[in-house]
């Protein structure tokens, strides 16, 4: 690494924390939570693929089964309630927001290809424009999904006591993490362009490119 510009450095930096926000909101279930002012809230809180309940059963009482604790969100026993449990707008920031954790592991093994790298490679300049890219759409992925979740997560029309449920830290970092993918992103770039008009410019006389 010790041949990376300024630059570099940012890109890497920047990817590593998009990177680590977005692996922390894709596993953790604070997505949406219950704020504590209701005892024995049915609803506690909810993640891309965990929900924990407190005695929830379903609103139209077909079943007499109560579901407490944590669990899958695709749990063979939420068969019951998988009308209510996932709607399209979840399902549909379940789907944005993998793309966008695949594309950033992508991008993460790229940029640690690019940490080790020599930039006279015939595919350095390759290297970083699919840095760049895998890091752009998985910011847009991203901002899709937290949008998506944004508007619908925390209506009425779901979760039970919605005035009493907020969207948690797992959605922020969510948030910071798709944001922070654009500037990341940006920035290869920059690197790209960097590299290609020292290639196209060629080596000053007497001087070597390293």
């Amino acid at each position: 690494m010790g041949g990376k510009s300024k630059t570099g450095f940012a890109a890497i930096s920047a990817t590593a924390t998009a990177f680590l926000c977005i692996l922390l909101a894709f596993s953790t279930p604070y997505w949406l939570v219950n704020d504590g002012f209701i005892a024995d809230a049915s609803f506690q809180k909810i993640g891309l693929w965990e929900v924990c309940f407190n005695n929830f059963e379903d609103f139209h009482h077909r079943f007499d089964y109560k579901f407490t604790g944590c669990w899958w969100v695709f749990e063979e026993e939420y068969y019951i309630i998988d009308d209510f449990l996932l709607p399209g707008f979840f399902i549909a920031t379940q789907f944005f927001f993998t793309l966008c954790m695949t594309l950033v592991l992508v991008a993460a093994f790229l940029t640690w290809m690019y940490c080790f790298c020599s930039r006279d490679h015939d595919k350095y300049y390759l290297l970083l424009l699919t840095i760049a890219s895998n890091l752009i759409l998985g910011g847009i992925c991203g901002l899709i999904a937290v949008l998506i979740f944004g508007c619908k997560g925390d209506s009425r029309a779901w979760m039970p006591y919605w005035h009493h449920n907020d969207l948690g830290w797992s959605f922020g970092i969510a948030c910071l993490g798709a944001l922070l993918l654009f500037p990341a992103g940006i920035l290869f770039l920059v690197e790209a362009r960097r590299v290609r008009y020292r290639r196209l410019s060629g080596p000053a006389p007497h001087h070597t490119d390293i």
